[in-house]
C-alpha cells in the first residue's frame, strides 16, 4: 500500500473495533445463556463459545500490545452496552429462543467479516505475527456460525413441539 502509516491505523482501528464486537459479543450471549432452560445443547454452546469469545479478547489484546496499543475502553463499553439492550429486546418476545438463534447467526457471520476483513489488512500492510490469532479467532467464529446453521432446523422443531404441548418452549 501506499501510505503504511495509513495501512497501520486502518488495522489498530480495525483491531479496536474487532475488540470492542467481542467485547459486544460477550454482553449478548451471557444473558441469553442464563436464562435457557429447556434447550441444554444451547447453552452447552453459548457457555462453550463464552470462553472462546474470551480467548479472542486475549489473542487481540495481544496483537494490539505487540504493534504498542492498546484496546477502546469507550468502544468496548459503548457496543457492550448496546449488546445488552439487543439481549434484553429479545427477552419479551414468545420465541426468545428462535430469535435469539436468528441474532447469533447473524451477529458470528458478521464476526466472521471483520476477521477475513482484518487478515486482509494484516497482509496488506506486513503484520504477519498477526495472522495466527485472526486465524484462530476466525476459526472459531465459523465454527459457531456452522453450529447454529445446523442446529436450528432441530431447535425450531423443538420450539414447536414443546409450544403445541403447552409446555415452556420460551427460552
Amino acid at each position: 500500500m501506499a501510505d503504511d502509516n495509513a495501512t497501520r491505523r486502518i488495522f489498530v482501528t480495525g483491531l479496536k473495533n474487532a475488540h470492542a464486537m467481542e467485547n459486544q459479543a460477550l454482553s449478548i450471549m451471557k444473558p441469553q445463556v442464563s436464562r435457557i432452560e429447556n434447550y441444554p445443547e444451547v447453552a452447552d454452546r453459548l457457555e462453550a463459545h463464552i470462553r472462546e469469545t474470551e480467548g479472542q479478547i486475549e489473542r487481540l489484546d495481544e496483537i494490539l500490545a505487540g504493534l504498542s496499543e492498546s484496546h477502546s475502553a469507550m468502544k468496548d463499553m459503548a457496543l457492550s452496552m448496546g449488546g445488552s439492550m439487543a439481549a434484553l429486546g429479545h427477552t419479551i418476545a414468545p420465541d426468545e429462543i428462535v430469535k435469539n438463534s436468528f441474532a447469533n447467526f447473524a451477529f458470528e457471520n458478521y464476526e466472521i467479516a471483520a476477521y477475513k476483513s482484518l487478515l486482509t489488512v494484516a497482509e496488506l500492510g506486513g503484520f504477519p505475527t498477526a495472522t495466527a490469532g485472526l486465524k484462530a479467532n476466525l476459526e472459531e467464529e465459523v465454527a459457531m456460525a456452522n453450529w447454529i446453521d445446523h442446529n436450528l432446523r432441530s431447535l425450531t422443531m423443538k420450539f414447536a413441539s414443546l409450544k403445541e404441548a403447552g409446555a415452556s418452549a420460551k427460552v
